[in-house]
């Protein structure tokens, strides 16, 4: 064997390699049996340097005590083998995964299946660091886990990406809240109370000399009136900033039911004001989901639950009407404004659908955030 073939079976493979090779000389006189099993080997030892050159490589046994690291998982977490070898992950987390981020994980590769994901660690410096991380069980002859092989990626970069990315749409999405506001405030405070001055000089008219143009005039008046409301509303109602999320959310569902003609049953428990951004997310999540079952559900009922406790505020939108598929519908730019205001203000959006059986829409903000 050459030396750079040797070179090649460093850490996870060599003893184990050499000492069969070394058994395959002494004992094995099969020629071609023994040329077959050392190619074999040789392709192994290969695709491991493959590996090892292209991703961040680590072993651990069931315990989830490391056995083998690569160069490549030294350089990124600045541990060399020594200070690696024997403990298990939690030298370098991060701590930026909850519990049941961690116990998920778990469960998984546990019960023999694979697991992929982006995790967050931390180098010896104290820096952090992202990895797109796959783990692989290896099962006995019980189909039980003995081993654990974990190949990672660095994805830090990216991520970085997305966070500016997000921050963007945030403060885009917060300029748009903004301006939304101005408007719906100079619809109703200034060109509404013109109208509404207007009505009463007309009621004034009206009272002195009762005539029939005035009197049309007067109800032409008072119907833009109710237009200018209207669209104050839909750009920012006056209840969202002054009285809290669930006046508003209450208000628009009764609009709704009066416009669509479809009962939504609201069941909400929250008795506190949360953050603006968090309030704005509620409300326009909910908005967007009810106009959606309005368009393509085909119901006469839907649902909306707001229940807030210790762990935080859960948001569920739902109907039994005609559903989709989710993994061949695509992305709207409905669902895209949903998910950018729900990881604004620091929260997620799930999606469950399926045809004919319905869909849900539900909105976590996590407490603490």
């Amino acid at each position: 064997m050459s030396s750079a073939r040797e070179n090649r079976l460093s850490g996870l493979a060599e003893q184990p390699v050499l000492q069969l090779l070394d058994e395959l000389d002494n004992h094995i006189t099969d020629d071609e049996f023994r040329s077959r099993l050392k190619g074999s080997l040789h392709q192994l030892s290969d695709l491991k340097f493959a590996l090892d050159e292209s991703s961040i490589v680590a072993l651990t046994d069931r315990k989830g005590k490391i056995q083998y690291v690569n160069d490549k998982f030294c350089e990124i977490s600045q541990y060399n083998r020594q200070e690696l070898i024997g403990h298990d992950h939690r030298i370098i987390n991060s701590g930026y995964h909850g519990k049941t981020f961690m116990k998920t994980l778990w469960e998984t590769i546990s019960s023999g299946r694979v697991w992929n994901g982006e995790i967050r660690n931390r180098a010896k410096d104290g820096s952090h660091y992202w990895v797109n991380t796959t783990i692989v069980p290896f099962l006995d002859n019980d189909g039980e886990p003995y081993q654990y092989l974990a190949v990672r990626s660095e994805v830090t970069k990216l991520k970085r990406v997305e966070a500016e990315l997000q921050t963007m749409m945030t403060q885009v999405m917060n300029i748009q809240e903004e301006e939304r506001r101005r408007i719906s405030r100079e619809l109703h405070d200034g060109i509404g109370q013109s109208l509404f001055s207007l009505v009463i000089q007309m009621d004034q008219l009206l009272a002195d000399k009762p005539h029939s143009g005035v009197e049309a005039l007067r109800k032409q008046v008072t119907d833009i009136m109710e237009e200018v409301r209207g669209m104050a509303w839909e750009l920012r109602p006056s209840v969202l900033d002054d009285l809290g999320v669930v006046p508003a959310i209450r208000t628009y569902i009764e609009n709704y039911t009066r416009h669509y003609g479809i009962e939504v049953d609201l069941e909400c428990n929250l008795r506190r004001r949360l953050e603006m951004n968090r309030e704005i997310a509620m409300y326009r999540i909910i908005q967007e989901a009810l106009t959606n079952v309005a368009k393509y559900a085909d119901v006469a009922e839907a649902q909306v639950t707001v229940e807030d406790s210790q762990e935080g505020t859960v948001v569920t939108i739902s109907d039994q009407g005609a559903g989709f598929n989710v993994q061949t519908a695509g992305q709207g730019v409905g669902l895209f404004s949903m998910e950018e205001r729900a990881r604004g203000a620091g929260g997620t959006l799930t999606l469950s659908s399926e045809p004919g059986e319905g869909t849900s829409i539900t909105l976590h903000l996590p407490r603490g955030i």
